[in-house]
């Protein structure tokens, strides 16, 4: 055992500096599983591959003569790590959050079995691009146009009521446009409009609700972003 310590400690070390980089960047955005989650990942997921490898770490007498079957082990642990991405996924109204962070994890065990096997080439390269992804494609996102939606809802005292073609009008002055729209008698004298909103100015959806609380007989409004 103690020949193989060296190449031991090298997969493990780089196993987790390889965590340890993807989980500073998601400890920089305020994620919950950020530094210290990612480097343990990475180093249990080299840790499990080392243990299939090398015989003396588990003698064949205490298998009973046999031999750990890797490919098993590493389903194992991206089945397992699963487990913990679902933890940090959570809904917020309509809104999904945690996504990327779980993408990572399952990334970073996947990162953690190439190490452990000793393929510092393909680590390397899926660390690299796991990073990219999460700085450069962040960057990428905020400069390129998007489309953004919400889901909202109006209600009006019915005498001030609008048409449904004057609420696309007000909508449109800020850029706005109204899809799948339904529609809906309240009670206390109310006519709801509800339906899908979708602007392609960042600010679009600001710039909506500062002019919806000076319209006149507006009673409510919500709206519920459902993208960035």
């Amino acid at each position: 055992m103690f020949a193989q310590l060296p190449e031991i400690a090298l997969d493990l070390a780089l196993a987790w500096l390889a965590g340890s980089l993807i989980g500073l960047e998601r400890s920089h955005n305020g994620r919950a599983a950020g530094f210290r989650t990612h480097a343990i990942v990475a180093l249990a997921a080299a840790a499990s591959m080392i243990v299939t490898f090398e015989p003396q770490i588990v003698p064949a007498a205490v298998l009973g003569g046999a031999r750990l079957d890797p490919g098993r082990i590493a389903q194992g642990v991206m089945t397992g790590v699963g487990f913990i991405g679902a933890g940090v996924i959570f809904k917020e109204g309509v809104s999904v959050q945690g996504l990327t962070t779980a993408a990572c994890i399952w990334a970073t065990s996947a990162i953690g079995l190439l190490f452990g096997l000793s393929l510092y080439a393909a680590g390397v390269l899926v660390t690299a691009a796991v990073l990219v992804s999460l700085t450069v494609f962040r960057w990428l996102e905020n400069i390129l146009p998007e489309n953004t939606y919400a889901i909202a809802t109006f209600r009006f005292a019915v005498a001030e009521a609008p048409t449904e073609e004057g609420l696309r009008d007000l909508l449109d002055r800020s850029r706005v446009t109204l899809t799948d729209a339904s529609f809906a008698l309240r009670d206390g004298g109310l006519v709801e409009f509800h339906g899908t909103l979708k602007t392609t100015e960042a600010h679009g959806l600001g710039r909506l609700a500062e002019r919806l609380r000076t319209t006149k007989g507006l009673a409510e409004f919500h709206l519920a972003r459902v993208s960035k």
